[in-house]
């Protein structure tokens, strides 16, 4: 009979997510990991088969993370959800700029791009099209022309290039979204 684990999987995933937190992934060693566990990497290893699995587990940790926090923006009441969805994105690069950058700010293969923007932005274009009167596909190129003014954002928080407060943000997403919906609603579209 094999020896029991110390550990779970979860409480593995949990150590390595705070240690990507504060450190961002190339932190994430599995002496790192074996450190803030107070053990040997010999458990994380009979719990993954090698340190890209942990890292695998993180960015879908990560990424549950900002769903929840985007979700809780949006239904926060703050703000107009599609308004509200750019304040809670920026708000999370703010909070916790190396997951930010982990999720963001790297290099993702065709597939991995396909399959984040299909799950991801489906309630924000129907957001859009519901508020402006936009076909699917108009609302979806709306959305990537705001989402490229918003990472900005977000990035050159996170990089600290720049440090606008929540006020400055949310007067500049409501100016950029004013003049996206008056070129796309008045049919200006080239």
């Amino acid at each position: 009979m094999p020896p029991k684990m110390k550990f779970t999987r979860e409480e593995v995933i949990a150590a390595a997510l705070e240690i990507v937190r504060e450190g961002g992934m190339p932190a994430l060693t599995a002496r790192s990991l074996a450190a803030a566990l107070g053990s040997s990497a010999k458990p994380v290893f009979g719990l993954f088969e090698n340190m890209q699995q942990v890292q695998d587990e993180v960015v879908r940790a990560a990424n549950l993370e900002y769903q929840a926090f985007l979700r809780e923006g949006m239904q926060s009441g703050e703000y107009t959800p599609y308004k509200a969805s750019g304040m809670a994105y920026i708000a999370f690069a703010r909070q916790s700029p190396e997951l930010f950058k982990l999720l963001f700010m790297r290099g993702r293969s065709a597939m991995e791009q396909t399959q984040a923007e299909d799950k991801s932005i489906e309630g924000i274009i129907s957001i859009i099209s519901r508020s402006t009167g936009l076909s699917r596909e108009d609302a979806r190129l709306f959305h990537l022309e705001m989402w490229i003014f918003v990472h900005g954002i977000a990035t050159m928080i996170v990089t600290g290039y720049l440090d606008w407060g929540e006020d400055y943000v949310s007067r500049a997403l409501t100016d950029a979204y004013e003049g996206l919906r008056h070129r796309w609603c008045k049919g200006d579209t080239k």
